[in-house]
């Protein structure tokens, strides 16, 4: 066997081996899972007490149960998008072209879907709990109010710049593709 060979060899183990460590990902989602379930335990616990204490709670309280409930399901949509985003990313297509349930955004999902998705996902929990913060003003620090107001911003703005850079980037990609074709 010449040396030219035993270095292709080599090369595909090395290159193999390196593709299949994408599989280690696989037990960060599944973990991933299962804190999706308990947050839906704690979730229900949350429904559960809000119901057996309505008639003691005042209308701000209910507010702030039901905007507690809200950011709970804001945030189990954030793990639902990195568990199957981050999967059919970067670990295994998911092959589901033909399940009636599958969700549209999973049909375009990539690098960059997946970063605005979560970074939008983001800035919709922070204004979850600015409200919160601002039902309970009275309760806050002007400091503490003043840091949230400044991450919420940031959010908003790394939002806004991912946004922008993909469709720069996107723009770019579609602009190189139809050169090539030309």
């Amino acid at each position: 066997m010449n040396e030219n060979k035993i270095d292709m060899i080599t090369h595909k183990f090395i290159a193999l081996g390196i593709f299949s460590s994408r599989w280690l990902q696989a037990p960060l989602y599944l973990g991933l899972i299962g804190a999706q379930g308990f947050y839906v335990y704690r979730f229900m616990q949350d429904v559960f007490h809000l119901f057996m204490h309505k008639g003691l709670a005042c209308e701000e309280e209910v507010m702030l149960a039901v905007l507690s409930l809200i950011d709970m399901v804001m945030i189990s949509n954030l793990l639902i998008m990195v568990i199957v985003g981050g999967y059919e990313t970067f670990v295994s297509r998911l092959r589901l072209d033909d399940h009636p349930d599958i969700p549209e955004w999973l049909d375009h999902v990539n690098a960059n879907t997946m970063k605005i998705k979560l970074s939008m996902a983001l800035v919709g929990i922070s204004s979850i709990h600015l409200l919160k913060t601002f039902i309970e003003v009275n309760k806050m620090s002007k400091h503490a109010i003043m840091w949230q107001v400044l991450i919420h911003i940031t959010f908003l703005l790394s939002s806004l710049a991912l946004a922008y850079t993909a469709k720069v980037t996107d723009a770019l990609h579609r602009h190189g593709l139809q050169e090539k074709d030309s």
